[in-house]
C-alpha cells in the first residue's frame, strides 16, 4: 500500500461494511485498507466469505460502504450522489461476471452487445459500429461479430463480455470470477486478454478470483481474510508472459494497515500457538511477538 494518494486510483481506508439480516448484523468488511495504482491489473483472492465479493461491488458502485473513505479516480464514493453515482456506473467502471447470462443479451450479436451500451450513451450509429470492430478486434473474435452468444464457446463469451464492459472506454474494469466456469485452455485465453488490454489501453484492472493461476498474469495479488487485507504478493520481476512462467518470483508482505493492525498467516500462529495477549517488543531493526508467558506456546528463556 506504499505510494502517496496522487499515485493511486482506488483509495480504501478503514472501510466497513455491515448488512443487517433479520435482527442480526453481519460484517462483510472490518476496517478494510486498500490502494491500487492507476493501470495496475491485480487479482482479490480469499475464502468464501472473506468480504472480496463485497469490495467489488462497492468499488463499482452497486453497493455502499457503512463507514470509512474509499476514493476512485475522482468520485468519493462513500458521499456521491445519486445522480453521480448513476454517472459513475456508466462511464468509470466496467464489470465482467461470472456467468455469461449476466453479461450478454442472448438474442442479440456479439458486436450488437458491445454497441448496446454505447447506445444508451447516445452515440452515433458510425461511431458505435467502429468502435464495437476495434474492441472485438481487441479481443481476437472481430471474426466472430454476426454470432449469437450461444454460438460461442464459454471463453468467447467471456471476452465478448470484456468487450461490452469496455465499449465506452472506462478507466476501471472490475472482473468478478471471470474464470469460474470456463476449462483451464479458455481461462487461460481471457486472463491473456485481460492482460494485452491492460498494456494496450492503459486501464486499472481487478479481478476477484478462487483461480489460482490468475496470479501468474498479475503485478500483484491481495489477499482478504475477514474482511480485511491480510497478505500481499508482488511480482518481483514483472509480470509474466506466460501462464506458469518459472522465472517470475513472488515477494509476500503482511499487511499493516493504518491503524497499526496486521494479521500473522495462521500457519505461523499454529506453529507457535499463538492466541490471546502476545508479548511485542521493539528489537533495533524489527518486531519481536512472544506467546504470553506461561501459554502453551511460551518457551522459557
Amino acid at each position: 500500500m506504499a505510494g502517496s494518494r496522487q499515485d493511486n486510483y482506488i483509495i480504501c481506508e478503514d472501510l466497513f461494511k455491515i448488512y443487517k439480516v433479520a435482527d442480526l448484523e453481519v460484517v462483510a468488511l472490518r476496517g478494510l485498507d486498500l490502494r491500487v495504482k492507476k493501470g495496475e491489473m491485480m487479482a482479490i483472492v480469499g475464502a468464501s466469505g472473506s468480504g472480496k465479493t463485497t469490495l467489488l461491488n462497492i468499488l463499482g458502485g452497486l453497493d455502499s460502504p457503512t463507514a470509512g473513505n474509499v476514493v476512485v479516480g475522482k468520485s468519493n464514493l462513500l458521499k456521491i450522489t445519486a445522480a453521480d453515482l448513476v454517472r459513475y456506473r456508466r462511464e468509470d467502471v466496467g464489470f465482467v461476471w461470472q456467468q455469461a447470462g449476466r453479461n450478454l443479451v442472448p438474442y442479440l450479436t456479439a458486436a450488437q452487445n458491445v454497441e448496446l451500451p454505447l447506445i444508451l450513451l447516445g452515440w452515433s450509429q458510425k461511431d458505435r459500429k467502429e468502435q464495437a470492430e476495434e474492441m472485438l478486434e481487441a479481443v481476437g473474435l472481430s471474426h466472430r461479430k454476426q454470432h449469437l452468444p450461444d454460438r460461442l464457446s464459454g471463453g468467447e463469451q467471456q471476452r465478448v463480455a470484456i468487450a461490452v464492459a469496455l465499449a465506452n472506454n472506462p478507466p476501471l474494469l472490475l472482473a468478478d470470477e471471470p474464470t469460474g466456469e470456463l476449462d483451464s485452455h479458455s481461462a487461460a485465453d481471457v486472463l491473456d486478454v485481460f492482460q494485452s488490454l491492460n498494456h494496450a489501453y492503459g486501464i486499472t484492472v481487478v479481478i476477484v478470483t478462487h483461480d489460482i493461476s490468475v496470479t501468474h498474469k498479475v503485478q500483484r495479488v491481495v489477499t482478504i481474510r475477514d474482511g480485511r487485507t491480510s497478505l500481499e504478493s508482488l511480482r518481483s520481476n514483472g509480470p509474466a508472459t506466460t501462464l506458469h512462467d518459472p522465472q517470475h518470483t513472488y515477494d509476500e508482505f503482511t499487511v499493516l494497515d493504518g491503524a497499526g493492525r496486521l494479521q500473522i498467516p495462521r500457519e505461523y500462529m499454529d506453529k507457535l500457538k499463538l492466541k490471546g495477549r502476545v508479548k511485542v517488543t521493539l528489537e533495533k531493526d524489527h518486531l519481536s511477538i512472544w506467546p504470553e508467558k506461561g501459554s502453551p506456546g511460551y518457551i522459557e528463556k
